[in-house]
Protein backbone atom coordinates (compact mmCIF):
# COMPACT_ATOMS: atom_id res chain seq x y z
CA UNK A 1 0.00 0.00 0.00
CA UNK A 2 1.32 3.45 -0.89
CA UNK A 3 1.51 6.14 1.80
CA UNK A 4 1.44 9.79 0.75
CA UNK A 5 4.31 11.67 2.41
CA UNK A 6 4.51 15.15 0.88
CA UNK A 7 3.54 17.56 -1.84
CA UNK A 8 6.12 19.89 -3.40
CA UNK A 9 5.64 23.50 -4.40
CA UNK A 10 8.18 25.91 -5.84
CA UNK A 11 8.59 29.24 -4.08
CA UNK A 12 10.33 32.50 -4.96
CA UNK A 13 11.07 33.83 -1.46
CA UNK A 14 11.66 31.09 1.09
CA UNK A 15 11.34 33.19 4.27
CA UNK A 16 8.07 34.76 3.07
CA UNK A 17 6.63 31.28 2.40
CA UNK A 18 7.88 29.89 5.73
CA UNK A 19 6.13 32.74 7.54
CA UNK A 20 2.87 32.08 5.66
CA UNK A 21 2.74 28.33 6.34
CA UNK A 22 3.70 28.74 9.99
CA UNK A 23 1.21 31.52 10.72
CA UNK A 24 -1.70 30.19 8.64
CA UNK A 25 -1.38 26.38 8.97
CA UNK A 26 0.80 26.06 12.10
CA UNK A 27 3.41 24.15 10.07
CA UNK A 28 7.01 24.17 11.23
CA UNK A 29 10.21 23.17 9.47
CA UNK A 30 10.93 19.49 10.03
CA UNK A 31 14.14 19.37 7.99
CA UNK A 32 16.08 21.18 5.28
CA UNK A 33 18.40 20.11 2.48
CA UNK A 34 20.59 22.83 0.99
CA UNK A 35 22.36 22.40 -2.35
CA UNK A 36 24.24 24.90 -4.55
CA UNK A 37 21.35 25.26 -7.03
CA UNK A 38 18.31 24.74 -4.76
CA UNK A 39 17.05 24.36 -1.19
CA UNK A 40 14.35 21.96 -0.02
CA UNK A 41 12.48 22.77 3.20
CA UNK A 42 9.97 20.30 4.60
CA UNK A 43 7.12 21.60 6.76
CA UNK A 44 4.91 19.57 9.06
CA UNK A 45 2.12 20.31 11.51
CA UNK A 46 2.30 18.79 14.97
CA UNK A 47 0.87 15.28 15.06
CA UNK A 48 0.83 15.00 11.27
CA UNK A 49 3.16 12.95 9.09
CA UNK A 50 2.28 14.55 5.75
CA UNK A 51 4.60 17.39 4.73
CA UNK A 52 4.75 20.29 2.32
CA UNK A 53 8.11 20.51 0.57
CA UNK A 54 9.04 24.08 -0.32
CA UNK A 55 11.54 24.14 -3.19
CA UNK A 56 13.61 27.27 -3.70
CA UNK A 57 15.48 27.26 -7.00
CA UNK A 58 18.34 29.69 -6.34
CA UNK A 59 18.81 32.52 -8.80
CA UNK A 60 15.30 32.32 -10.24
CA UNK A 61 13.79 35.74 -10.79
CA UNK A 62 10.58 34.94 -12.70
CA UNK A 63 7.32 33.94 -11.00
CA UNK A 64 6.14 30.38 -11.48
CA UNK A 65 3.08 29.64 -13.59
CA UNK A 66 0.44 27.40 -12.04
CA UNK A 67 -1.11 26.51 -15.39
CA UNK A 68 -4.56 25.00 -15.59
CA UNK A 69 -3.81 21.76 -13.78
CA UNK A 70 -3.04 22.84 -10.22
CA UNK A 71 -6.02 22.89 -7.85
CA UNK A 72 -5.23 23.35 -4.17
CA UNK A 73 -3.81 21.90 -0.97
CA UNK A 74 -6.35 21.33 1.82
CA UNK A 75 -6.05 21.49 5.59
CA UNK A 76 -8.61 20.87 8.32
CA UNK A 77 -9.15 23.08 11.40
CA UNK A 78 -11.56 22.90 14.36
CA UNK A 79 -13.40 26.16 13.50
CA UNK A 80 -13.36 27.67 9.99
CA UNK A 81 -14.76 31.05 11.08
CA UNK A 82 -12.17 31.49 13.84
CA UNK A 83 -9.30 30.44 11.56
CA UNK A 84 -10.55 32.73 8.78
CA UNK A 85 -10.60 35.68 11.22
CA UNK A 86 -7.02 34.86 12.29
CA UNK A 87 -5.82 34.58 8.67
CA UNK A 88 -7.56 37.84 7.76
CA UNK A 89 -5.93 39.61 10.73
CA UNK A 90 -2.55 38.44 9.41
CA UNK A 91 -3.29 40.28 6.15
CA UNK A 92 -3.59 37.25 3.85
CA UNK A 93 -7.09 38.09 2.43
CA UNK A 94 -8.99 34.81 2.75
CA UNK A 95 -12.28 34.31 0.91
CA UNK A 96 -15.54 34.22 2.85
CA UNK A 97 -16.44 31.01 4.67
CA UNK A 98 -18.78 28.97 2.47
CA UNK A 99 -20.95 25.96 3.15
CA UNK A 100 -21.18 22.99 0.81
CA UNK A 101 -24.52 21.21 1.19
CA UNK A 102 -26.51 18.39 -0.36
CA UNK A 103 -30.06 19.57 0.20
CA UNK A 104 -30.12 20.54 3.88
CA UNK A 105 -27.21 18.26 4.78
CA UNK A 106 -24.00 20.16 5.56
CA UNK A 107 -21.09 18.42 3.85
CA UNK A 108 -18.35 20.97 4.49
CA UNK A 109 -17.62 24.49 5.73
CA UNK A 110 -14.51 26.08 4.20
CA UNK A 111 -12.61 29.08 2.86
CA UNK A 112 -9.65 29.60 0.55
CA UNK A 113 -6.48 31.64 0.95
CA UNK A 114 -3.49 31.99 -1.37
CA UNK A 115 0.09 31.65 -0.22
CA UNK A 116 2.68 34.29 -1.26
CA UNK A 117 3.35 32.42 -4.53
CA UNK A 118 -0.33 32.17 -5.46
CA UNK A 119 -0.94 28.54 -4.46
CA UNK A 120 -4.50 28.04 -3.25
CA UNK A 121 -5.03 26.57 0.21
CA UNK A 122 -8.48 25.25 1.15
CA UNK A 123 -9.15 25.42 4.88
CA UNK A 124 -11.96 23.06 5.92
CA UNK A 125 -13.72 22.84 9.25
CA UNK A 126 -13.58 19.47 10.99
CA UNK A 127 -16.89 17.89 10.08
CA UNK A 128 -18.18 14.68 8.59
CA UNK A 129 -15.62 13.34 6.11
CA UNK A 130 -13.02 15.92 7.23
CA UNK A 131 -12.09 14.79 10.73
Amino acid sequence: MAKLIHTMIRVRELERSLKFYESVLDMKESHRLDFPEFTLVYLRAEGCHFEIELTLNKGREDDYSHGTGYGHVAAVVPDANAKRAQVDALGYAPTAVKEFKRGEELLARFFFVQDPDGYKIEVLEQHGHYR
